[in-house]
């Protein structure tokens, strides 16, 4: 139920005739405390066109406005505030929530339609860090976020397992590496290994030379060079894949670097077919009608391919396997220029859905203040910090709720979801620098509080003995309507999550809906004998069906005891 809708069409019925329902649905507020109204209009747009003071159409408006819904219309300078009965539209409300169960929030403007998610994307041989955590869990939020209004999502973990690195890395393994420790720990020996090429390569630059070379053998086949490569990747793939699982994320593709190896030529005939590529100093680019864009490189002076290739191939590739309707890039801002050449290229080929092709930039993970890197051994990983966290969290129910079932999964959901929650409740586009301490908190604007607030309500309904199904006669009380008005916004917020990108969104609210609660819990007796008990317990569940579905879409997993 829409209060801002209802309102919207009471202004335009009785006041604002010649105003679009839009115009007016977008003016209309909420204020900043409570007690000054659940809603409010102002009125200093209408000044110029009513030829008035907004203080003065404010007061002429109030009196003109009436309906059932509202309990109380004021002027107030120049706004308009409006109370709404809080007993007869709660009901509605709260009615509307129960009846729809877990599909609250759902929309279906993306009914029929595909989203591709390009998200993840690890390099082989590397340990999985922190900094590869947020385009994991951003892209695995939106997915589900996708999914919540009615799209279909397909989420591809594009893994770098190419390039010039490997060409290093393999130099390296021949040179000091034992394969006895790459076998007992493949990961963690091979980046002490692809650390240490760097190390000497500072001091012996030939090296680099050997990379390259190593890496052309990979490139045409070298039965030796393959082998290792194909063991590398095996190896990393299956400590990936145990990551993934701890998160409880699945994808729907691994296709890497290497599976567009013999899909790029058709993307450079195609260019060449279209007289786009041009050369310059030896290399073949494409030039871009954009003075901020430089030009895109397909192929090096030597005949390489690059990035851009790579992801031009791949971009067709998905189009035609998926037929997308928006394909989502989840890649730090630092591809910014990359992906609006590459949007470019494709735009310039003729393909009109390039256009729905996003790039959703975020900001980076930092550590005292810079970027993580891998090569300088500048590097948290993740599975590091996930273990910590479930560490923790498993001595926090030892120390307060030691008879706890199940309290290794309790531990993992909330460890895990502490680390979700921190990456997910920042603005996607700020920097986050990395603080153990600050992540794994588990009191104030963090997961386990919210995961917290839930096992409260699951609690209260244990405790009442009550069974489905919930009924809900209204309650007139000032904190169960704060709590109403919360719960109400969560289709808006997952529509609004979805069309700005931000999983923030659901994440904020979150933490406001749980806060609302608690307040109300703190100011209510919940279980007391009385006629009113049953819409109580009904509130109770709806901010449990609220929180669970709300920390779904962020990939969290709600406890129903802590």
């Amino acid at each position: 139920m829409d209060l801002k809708l209802i309102l919207t069409d009471v202004l335009k019925s009785q006041v604002l005739h010649s105003m679009s329902s839009e115009e007016i649905y977008a003016m209309i507020e909420t204020p900043k405390f409570s007690h000054l109204g659940d809603l409010a209009f102002p009125c200093f747009q209408l000044a110029k066109h009513m030829k008035k003071a907004p203080p003065l159409i404010a007061k002429e408006v109030a009196e003109t406005l009436h309906s059932s819904y509202f309990s109380k219309v004021e002027a107030v300078g120049p706004y308009v505030n409006i109370k709404f009965n809080s007993e007869t539209t709660g009901k509605e409300i709260i009615s509307e929530l129960l009846s729809n169960g877990k599909q609250f929030g759902t929309h279906t403007f993306g009914r029929d339609k595909t989203i591709v998610l390009d998200m993840s994307s690890p390099n082989i041989a590397k340990p999985f860090s922190m900094g590869h955590l947020r385009s994991t869990v951003i892209g695995n939020s939106l997915a589900t976020i996708a999914e919540k209004c009615g799209f279909t999502s397909v989420k591809i973990n594009y893994i770098g397992d190419w390039g010039t690195q490997f060409g290093k890395l393999i130099v390296a393994y021949k040179k000091w590496g034992d394969p006895q420790k790459v076998k007992e720990n493949p990961i963690g020996e091979l980046f002490t290994l692809y650390k240490k090429f760097h190390h000497e390569a500072e001091e012996d630059p030939s090296l680099e030379e050997e990379g390259r070379k190593s890496f052309k053998l990979l490139e045409d086949g070298d039965e030796e060079i393959t082998a290792l490569w194909k063991w590398f990747k095996d190896e990393s793939l299956k400590a990936f894949k145990d990551i993934y699982a701890l998160l409880g994320i699945e994808f729907d593709s691994y296709n890497g670097e290497a599976f567009f190896n013999d899909k790029m030529e058709e993307i450079v005939e195609l260019l060449q077919a279209q007289q786009l590529l041009e050369t310059s100093q030896g290399a073949k680019v494409v030039r871009i009608e954009d003075e901020n864009i430089p030009p895109c490189l397909i192929k090096k002076s030597d005949g390489a391919t690059l990035y851009a290739t790579r992801d031009l191939a791949a971009a067709l590739y998905r189009q035609r396997e998926y037929s997308f309707d928006e394909a989502l890039y989840v890649v730090g801002h630092e591809q910014t220029i990359h992906f609006k050449q590459v949007k470019k290229v494709l735009e310039k080929l003729g393909y009109n859905w390039a256009e729905h092709m996003k790039h959703i930039p975020f900001g980076l993970y930092l550590k005292e203040g810079k970027k993580m890197s891998t090569r300088k051994g500048r590097v948290i990983l993740l599975q590091d910090v996930l273990k910590e966290a479930i560490d923790m969290a498993e001595e926090n129910i030892k120390l307060k709720n030691p008879n706890l079932k199940d309290a290794k999964k309790v531990a993992k959901d909330v460890g895990v979801g502490a680390i979700i929650f921190h990456d997910l409740k920042s603005d996607r586009l700020n920097d986050i620098e990395f603080s153990l301490e600050n992540m794994l908190t588990f009191e104030g604007e963090t997961g386990p509080y919210v995961q917290y607030t839930y096992a409260r309500t699951q609690s209260l309904l244990r405790k009442a003995g009550v069974s489905t199904p919930f009924t809900f006669d209204g309650l007139d009380d000032a904190a169960s309507w704060e709590v109403i008005k919360q719960l109400r916004l969560f289709p808006e917020i997952v529509e609004k999550a979805w069309k700005n990108y931000a999983p923030s969104i659901i994440a904020k609210y979150l933490v406001d809906t749980a806060q609302s609660f608690n307040s109300y819990y703190g100011k209510t007796k919940i279980i007391s004998q009385d006629a009113s008990l049953p819409s109580r317990l009904a509130l109770v569940h709806a901010v449990a069906s609220v929180l669970s579905e709300g920390l779904g879409l962020l990939g969290m997993n709600t406890p129903s005891e802590m």
